[in-house]
Parts: structure tokens; C-alpha cells; sequence
């Protein structure tokens, strides 16, 4: 099987993306948690290699060029359950298309 190189005349458009976990429903509360994404390949990010989130919220990260494209959906807790601990809720997902 022979493979051919890339035309260096096309560009080619790859997707970026930043989920970020939000200290409540509004996108101007305090970043939490994150992940990254990048289909560039240009970047390899893993779970804990900072301390510091990439965006100090989600209207940071729109400001910066990120688009909104999903957001959690605003379940409230089943009666009895209000202080139990589990995942992060408030899960907002951000991309960003880049030429390659």
C-alpha cells in the first residue's frame, strides 16, 4: 500500500477542544476543572498537568475565541439526595476550529 504526502496547497481544518467544570450554571463562575483536547496533534494535554485552568471561566474562554457548544443540562437533585457527592455538573464544551 503506497501512501502519498500531504498537499501542502490544501489546508486542512482540525478541531480544538476545552471542557470546562463551572462552580455553578453561569458562565462568568469559577473554573473548577478542565480538559483539553487538541486535533491538531500540535499538543499532547493530560488530566493534572497544571494547577492552573486554562480559563478563569467560561465567558474568559469565549472572549478568547472559544465557541460554546454544549452545555449541561440544569437537573435538580431527587429529594433526599441534595448533598451527595458525585461528578462535576455544570459541564460546559468550548472548540475552536484551526487551519493546519
Amino acid at each position: 500500500m503506497t501512501t502519498t504526502a500531504p498537499d501542502p496547497t490544501k489546508t486542512t481544518v482540525r478541531q480544538q477542544v476545552l471542557v470546562l467544570y463551572l462552580a455553578s450554571s453561569a458562565l462568568d463562575a469559577r473554573t473548577v476543572g478542565w480538559s483539553t483536547y487538541d486535533g491538531t496533534g500540535a499538543t499532547s494535554p493530560t488530566t493534572g498537568d497544571s494547577d492552573v485552568p486554562p480559563y478563569a471561566s467560561g465567558l474568559e474562554a469565549l472572549k478568547d475565541g472559544w465557541r460554546l457548544f454544549q452545555a449541561a443540562q440544569l437537573l435538580p437533585p431527587q429529594h433526599g439526595h441534595e448533598y451527595d457527592v458525585s461528578f462535576l455538573k455544570h459541564e460546559f464544551f468550548f472548540e475552536k476550529l484551526v487551519t493546519v
